[in-house]
């Protein structure tokens, strides 16, 4: 080829070069000077999406490290109506589809239509596979602009196990009942968030910029329930109750040595996990917010204030009437008889409201009245569960001869299960009192485990009066006294069986013929570990705590026993004489 072709071919494509590097800079002039304000608006029009990375909610576990409350992925549905508002009944209809009745057909497409809006929920807190298939329907035919974002759900394995303790969360995640409301704050999570970029069609860019602020679980509750146990005692009293007829049930079983709760049973009852039977009547815990007449179970508060003022022992005799008038009111026994002949003992393992009488004319009403208060009556337990009642103690200025003699014997005051179950937990200790407490400790995210707080113990009465206390106890479960059938085989077993009236909260009257019965006891006797406490409300008229709560009592008794491992110390019961 000519030299002069090949020169005149160059020249032309360094021209054609520099006419393009021209028209690059113009419009990179153009872009940069004119422009601008037309492309930052489209900036802006394609934006940035913020999306909430929420933080896992902390699990509640057992003793033992078994899961009671845990969080599953879940998903919420959410739109950006500037891409929906033109196919909302499309869209409508596809999510109704796949969802059903959880999302409604008119109010979705009226979401979607939202006007001058980027971003509205369409529905929250659905399975991840549920609302993964709808959302994937909607882009599968061909519509833009429909989201989810990650969320945590709360499940509950057991179902109804537990429940009242457990608690339940509202919509938003938060607790409103139970371990979920108490420790709240600690369950809760710090939620993060991840800020990208999106188009003009909602669509996230690869590529660009984006950040993210890290999420922070929420700290993991150890419990000191026993799950096995709870879900045994759950299901017995379960039985009960229903078999009876009766209103409600509670089982609690407690450590006398340190007062952790290592079962609480409530029937009926609800399940947190698919919210059925919740309402006002099943949600609260009636162990800590119901306030009830004990009935005969106060008898061993009685017996233990005069022991500890040196007035009785197991021994002491005591001469019982056929019956008194006091103040204008007839007060009698459960049963008719002359003039007995008892022992302190006797009077409780008969159950004699007479002998109790009694006996606690030898202390004055402000003394008795400070007892009471001692054993923590009239005042919180300090259990780690919300809306826990004060009971009702009259102050003693207005405690006449008829209510002295009604307090000896359960009637006249009123208490919550909890404090029950701690003041006789004193006894069965040596006569120290400690805190109820259903949490043991805490780990937060990071590892670290906080131990709870036990909280405080105080000497209520001396070694020696608890321990005359515990042989009247004893007397109650022999084959001569008012539950027989809470014997363990091979255990020594102490007890106290409960009979009240119960009152018409709207009159305040006793109702005849309406009893709430119980039956208290703690074992091994000799050496006390465990402590079970049982309250039938509203069993017929023919139930008494012996016969029927002493049952449920060794049932549940027997078994954490059996759990823990406690053996029989080998020693056999005291005989106790019961007359003179």
């Amino acid at each position: 080829m000519p030299l002069s072709v090949t020169r005149a071919r160059l020249r032309w494509l360094v021209i054609g070069v520099l006419v393009m590097f021209v028209l690059f800079a113009g419009r990179l002039f153009q872009i940069q000077a004119v422009d601008a304000k037309a492309y930052a608006a489209m900036a802006v029009e394609a934006g940035t999406r913020k999306q909430v990375v929420p933080a896992p909610r902390g699990d509640v576990v057992d003793r033992n490290g078994e899961e009671l409350v845990t969080s599953t992925d879940g998903l919420t549905i959410t739109a950006d109506p500037s891409l929906t508002a033109e196919k909302a009944p499309e869209i409508a209809k596809i999510l109704h589809e796949r969802l059903g009745d959880r999302i409604d057909y008119f109010d979705t497409i009226q979401k979607l239509r939202t006007p001058n809006s980027r971003f509205t929920y369409l529905i929250k807190d659905l399975p991840a596979f549920d609302a993964r298939t709808a959302v994937d329907a909607v882009a599968e035919a061909g519509y833009p602009g429909v989201f989810t974002e990650s969320v945590a759900l709360r499940s509950y394995p057991g179902g109804s196990l537990a429940a009242n303790v457990l608690g339940i969360t509202e919509a938003n995640g938060h607790g409103i009942a139970g371990l979920e409301k108490q420790y709240d704050r600690d369950l809760t999570g710090k939620d993060g968030s991840s800020t990208y970029e999106v188009s003009a069609y909602g669509e996230r860019i690869p590529m660009a910029d984006s950040t993210v602020e890290e999420m922070v679980p929420g700290a993991d509750v150890t419990t000191t329930i026993d799950r096995d146990l709870q879900w045994y005692a759950d299901q017995r009293l379960r039985d009960v109750v229903s078999a009876a007829g009766a209103d409600y049930g509670l089982a609690i079983t407690m450590d006398v040595r340190t007062c952790q709760i290592v079962q609480m049973s409530q029937a009926p009852t609800y399940n947190p996990d698919t919210r059925a039977g919740v309402d006002d009547a099943t949600l609260v815990n009636r162990a800590v917010s119901n306030v009830y007449e004990p009935g005969s179970v106060m008898k061993t508060i009685t017996m233990a204030a005069l022991a500890d003022q040196g007035k009785v022992d197991a021994d002491t005799k005591i001469t019982v009437p056929s019956g008194l008038v006091i103040d204008g009111w007839p007060i009698g026994d459960y049963w008719q008889h002359g003039t007995l002949k008892l022992t302190a003992a006797g009077v409780i393992a008969k159950s004699s409201n007479l002998g109790t009488i009694v006996a606690a004319e030898q202390m004055s009403s402000k003394t008795f009245y400070s007892y009471l208060r001692r054993f923590g009556f009239g005042s919180r337990t300090g259990i780690d569960l919300p809306e826990e009642s004060v009971g009702i103690v009259p102050p003693v200025r207005e405690w006449s001869k008829s209510k002295h003699a009604t307090v000896s014997f359960g009637q006249g005051v009123s208490v919550t299960a909890v404090q029950m179950i701690r003041a006789v937990g004193a006894i069965a200790n040596g006569g120290v009192m400690c805190t109820p407490r259903v949490v043991d400790s805490i780990t937060r995210a990071d590892g670290t485990v906080e131990k709870v707080d036990a909280g405080p113990t105080q000497r209520v009465i001396s070694r020696e009066a608890a321990a005359e206390v515990t042989r009247m106890m004893e007397a109650v479960t022999s084959d001569e006294g008012t539950a027989p059938a809470a014997q363990i085989e091979g255990y020594r077993v102490a007890g106290k069986t409960g009979t009240a009236w119960r009152v018409n909260p709207r009159t305040g009257n006793y109702v005849r013929g309406q009893n709430t019965i119980s039956f208290m006891g703690f074992a091994p006797a000799d050496n006390p570990r465990f402590i079970t406490y049982v309250v039938i409300d509203k069993p017929p008229r023919n139930a008494g705590g012996g016969s029927m709560a002493g049952p449920v009592f060794h049932d549940i008794m027997s078994m954490a026993l059996e759990r823990f491992g406690v053996t029989p110390t080998g020693a056999k019961p005291p005989k106790v004489k019961q007359d003179w």
